[in-house]
Parts: structure tokens; C-alpha cells; sequence
């Protein structure tokens, strides 16, 4: 399997995902910004829609759109428990995370990072920071997510607000979700993910 990323984007959940699943890959750097392989490789000529991830199978199959892919990956190595069993309430309430996750915090983060007016970037921070609200209280008394297990959901989480000190989102009030991201970032997959990405040392 080869993974496509960019470092510290939203990438950076399959690529933990792999590591705390185990599984063989090959990570392939492919820029956002130049949208070229470091052998010159149109990325366009991979993935049309031009963004990462992207997960290309052995067999040569593509799958995108982190959300799938982790699902995917977390289903080639069910004895991780990185996901709920299909077809289960608990597969369900992982899906409804993940949905949330996309739609409702990683795609306001989209103007912090582009030439979006003040308005417009104040306006996208009020939403992510109501959106973290509701997290917040989610997390309440709970390690993960759903509850004691980390799953595919976290790893898309703590990659997310990864971003609010890039873009000066201040998520510094919100304790559990505080204690949930160094819960998270102290994982060794999450440590290898991190250092293989150039994110640490």
C-alpha cells in the first residue's frame, strides 16, 4: 500500500491510523502547494481531485477522503479495535464522528488557511470553536471519543486541532479536550506518524 500525504495535513489520520494498525505501507510525499511527487510527478495524473490522502492498493486500487480510508484500514486489522464491527450502533456512532469531524470542524479550518478576508476567517473561527464546544462536552469524563477505546475518530480529531495554533483558534479553555490531545499525542503510533511527517523530533 502507498500513502499519499502532506505533512500535517489532515493526512496525518490515515497515516496514524496505519501505524497503530500495523499494517505495511510506502509514504509518498505529495505537496499540497506544488501538488508534485518529489520525482516531479503531476499528483493530478494520481489523484485527480489533487489533495491528500489518497490510498493506492497493491493491486493498484485508489481510495479517498480520509474518512473512508481510515475506516478501510481500520477493518484490515480488526484485532487493533480501531473500529467498531460493521453493521454494529457503536460502527454508527463512529461514523457520525467522523462525518462530524469533516464537516463541521476540518472543512471551517479551509479559509484560515488561504487568502479568505478577516470576516471571513473570524466568522470560520466562531464556528470552530462552537463546534469544539460540543466536543468538549463529549469528552467529559471519557478517554476517547466512544468512551476507554481510541479509534480512527481520535486520530482525525487530534489531526484537525492540530491546526488551531497555525490559525489562531484558541483552544486552550476546553480541559478534556486538552487532556484528550496529549492522551492522544503520547501514543507511540501517533509519535512515529508525527516524526515520519517532519511534525517532531
Amino acid at each position: 500500500m502507498k500513502l499519499y500525504y502532506s505533512p500535517g495535513a489532515c493526512s496525518l489520520s490515515p497515516h496514524i491510523v496505519l501505524q497503530e494498525a500495523g499494517l505495511k505501507y510506502e509514504p509518498v510525499l505529495a505537496s499540497t502547494k506544488s501538488h508534485k511527487l518529489k520525482d516531479g510527478t503531476d499528483f493530478y495524473t494520481i489523484n485527480p481531485l489533487g489533495y491528500v490522502p489518497l490510498l493506492e492498493l497493491d493491486d493498484g486500487k485508489r481510495l479517498h477522503e480520509g474518512p473512508a480510508i481510515v475506516q478501510y484500514l481500520a477493518d484490515l486489522a480488526p484485532e487493533k479495535k480501531l473500529a467498531p464491527a460493521n453493521g454494529t450502533w457503536e460502527r454508527y456512532k463512529l461514523q457520525e464522528w467522523l462525518t462530524f469531524i469533516g464537516t463541521e470542524i476540518h472543512k471551517n479550518f479551509g479559509p484560515l488557511f488561504g487568502s479568505a478576508s478577516d470576516d471571513v476567517k473570524n466568522g470560520a473561527r466562531d464556528k470552530i470553536i462552537g463546534r469544539l464546544q460540543y466536543v468538549e462536552s463529549e469528552l467529559a469524563g471519557k478517554q476517547y471519543l466512544l468512551g476507554d477505546q481510541f479509534t480512527v475518530a481520535d486520530a482525525y480529531l487530534f489531526t484537525v486541532t492540530n491546526w488551531a495554533a497555525l490559525t489562531g483558534v484558541d483552544i486552550s479553555g476546553f480541559a478534556n479536550l486538552g487532556q484528550f490531545r496529549a492522551r492522544v499525542g503520547a501514543r507511540p503510533a501517533v509519535i512515529e506518524a508525527m516524526k515520519a511527517e517532519g511534525l517532531i523530533k
